[in-house]
């Protein structure tokens, strides 16, 4: 039996019955996807993804990549092969890809859906895929010779890697070193070396594109130190003709010098990338206009981070299923309420009240979640659809910016957290052992939290850029969709306010925490001030601020997973009335004690965090390096 459990009603019930997303569909850009159509294509996905692409999972992980440091070539596993070929002939990847690029004009919510059914039963052969997807980067900022190079990517389906980091260079990516020097025929040669470059070497496609940040040697207007003066270069594995795109037949001067050896998603290359070496230069593409380079890698780096954010809730959702599926027939001592009977029949563990905390946790987290992700998903909507008329709208975009950081830092950490101490704990003994795919979810899981930005670069890119640098505006704009929320059922049980009654707590304590939450954001905000020493302030008192981000992140996650469960709880509630099979009464029912259940046991927590908050001090900033 497969590994994967996926979760497609849930997926549904968030596109369709909270989110309505079939109000996007068949109008626009959109006009080809109608709501039968996309459920029929989540339909199919689902069961490729429960299938074929989830049956070498366990394969890659047990035999990952060999690598040849003779050739610089990796060789995959042949049942991993044919994972990913299933994938990339199942299309999914044109869902991502504009019409004009030769893909399918979708919602990036539907797209997120799909993605993680798909990054959910094989994140490894996922992040192979990406190829086609970077390709859209040269499409939308290159000339019309970057754009015959997107268009060969996408038929010839190459893969792409993101070269950002450099082994002295970690997530200060201005600190890089790696140089272009320009060319009399207009191309550039690059020498330096990058690492942990995702899919920078694999036997999957007949070619592999780079996408560089390097520092430009001797270019007039130099953009100066740091990230400013980056710009992104186009440096393939293969040369290929730019016409046909056919390879030449010389390899380039780029290879991978080493494959490291990790502890999750092992089937995944992760390499160190050197450029020039052994006297063939490494021969690159300017893309776009010069020191463009660090706007440009974002476009990769938002999409990188909400990948992450999805292949996180993707492996605690699974992860939840199995505990679940195992917790309904592991047999083990009696009801609690006949435990001194040693006569009483042994039952089932979810019978055992510390079974059942633990069965609810998982799953009000996994679907709160799914929710965070799917409704950040349907601001890229909002964007998308206003880009194709030619406007903008400036609060979803301030919106998705604000919770980018919170799909991927906060979403990391509580998947990392909850498959390891609650999922994995569930299955007992059994789920250390690999006969169970617990142990691999919490391996793979934990680099959810590392690459792509660390769990405490998400929480300062939270504060300092998207609350403080948009001067609150984005944090406000949630904030008061929260509180319409809490407000609309303020009505007594005659008014007709959905949930009257009935989540009337809940709102309650959502009210209490979105108190909390402005009051630590007002704290750090006034240490922030009294670091300044345009103010007289002791710049010292930063650190204040940097020492509660990540609890800031972790707090505003809180906060809107509650209130998008809790009205997707007021959705249910309604659907309850109309409800007429048992499996779907069940279903409604478990959205509402889910959201019930975060709310009661998670939000009353952020009133001891407010109290870290303005109790911090300067002392552990004060101790002496000797004393840790």
């Amino acid at each position: 039996m497969s590994h994967y459990r996926s979760n497609l009603r849930d997926i549904e019930f968030n596109l369709f019955e909270v989110l309505g997303r079939g109000d996007v569909l068949g109008t626009g850009i959109y006009a080809d996807l109608d709501v039968d159509t996309v459920r029929a294509l989540l339909a199919e996905i689902d069961h490729l993804a429960r299938t074929v692409l989830a049956d070498s999972f366990a394969e890659g992980d047990r035999n990952p990549p060999v690598f040849d440091p003779v050739s610089h070539t990796v060789t995959l596993p042949e049942a991993f092969k044919a994972s990913y070929r299933a994938l990339m002939d199942s299309g999914f990847w044109q869902l991502e890809i504009p019409s004009e690029l030769g893909g399918q004009d979708t919602p990036p919510s539907v797209q997120w859906a799909v993605n993680e059914l798909t990054v959910g039963a094989n994140p490894a052969a996922f992040l192979y895929a990406a190829g086609p997807k970077f390709a859209t980067v040269l499409w939308h900022n290159g000339t019309e010779r970057d754009r015959r190079i997107a268009q060969i990517m996408v038929e010839r389906q190459w893969g792409a890697t993101m070269a950002l980091t450099e082994p002295e260079a970690g997530s200060d990516v201005g600190a890089g070193r790696t140089r272009a020097l320009p060319q009399p025929d207009g191309t550039w040669h690059l020498e330096g070396v990058k690492r942990f470059i995702t899919s920078a070497e694999h036997d999957l496609t007949e070619n592999i594109v780079h996408l560089v940040l390097a520092r430009p040697a001797g270019v007039p207007g130099h953009g100066g130190p740091g990230t400013k003066g980056l710009s992104l270069f186009v440096v393939p594995k293969h040369h290929f003709d730019l016409q046909t795109g056919a390879l030449t037949g010389e390899r380039n001067g780029v290879v991978v010098t080493g494959v490291e050896h990790k502890m999750g998603i092992r089937a995944s290359t992760t390499c160190e990338l050197s450029f020039g070496v052994d006297g063939a230069p490494a021969v690159g593409y300017l893309l776009g206009e010069v020191h463009d380079g660090i706007k440009q890698m974002f476009q990769v780096i938002e999409h990188a981070r909400m990948m992450v954010g999805t292949k996180a809730i993707a492996t605690l959702s699974t992860g939840y299923l199995n505990a679940l599926d195992h917790a309904k027939t592991r047999v083990q001592g009696p009801d609690l309420t006949q435990v001194t009977d040693k006569t009483a029949p042994r039952v089932p563990i979810t019978h055992h009240p510390d079974v059942r905390r633990s069965l609810m946790t998982q799953k009000a987290h996994a679907e709160g979640l799914r929710a965070l992700v799917l409704f950040t998903a349907s601001l890229q909507d909002r964007n998308e659809a206003a880009r194709s008329s030619g406007a903008a709208d400036d609060v979803a975009s301030r919106l998705n910016e604000l919770l980018l950081p919170v799909v991927k830092g906060y979403g990391s950490e509580r998947s990392w957290v909850l498959l390891g101490t609650e999922a994995l704990q569930t299955l007992g003994g059994s789920g250390f052992l690999t006969d169970h795919p617990l142990e691999q979810y919490v391996r793979d899981a934990k680099i959810d939290t590392l690459y792509e930005g660390t769990t405490a670069i998400q929480g300062q890119d939270l504060f300092f850029r998207k609350i403080v640098r948009d001067r609150g505006r984005a944090l406000g704009e949630l904030s008061a969709l929260a509180t319409a929320f809490v407000e609309s059922g303020s009505g007594d049980a005659g008014s007709g306010a959905a949930g009257d009654g009935q989540l009337k707590v809940e709102r309650g304590l959502l009210a209490r925490a979105l108190e909390d939450l402005g009051a630590m954001v007002a704290a750090m905000v006034g240490d922030l001030y009294a670091s300044s020493a345009e103010h007289g302030g002791d710049p010292q008192n930063i650190y204040k601020v940097g020492l509660n981000t990540t609890r800031l992140l972790m707090a505003l996650g809180d906060v809107t997973c509650a209130w998008l469960l809790l009205r997707g709880a007021e959705v249910a509630l309604r659907a309850l009335n109309e409800a007429q099979r048992p499996a779907e009464q069940a279903f409604y029912e478990g959205k509402v004690a889910s959201a019930r259940w975060f709310a009661r046991t998670v939000l009353p927590r952020l009133s001891a965090e407010l109290a870290v908050v303005e109790s911090t001090d300067l002392a552990v900033m004060d101790l002496a390096e000797e004393s840790f």
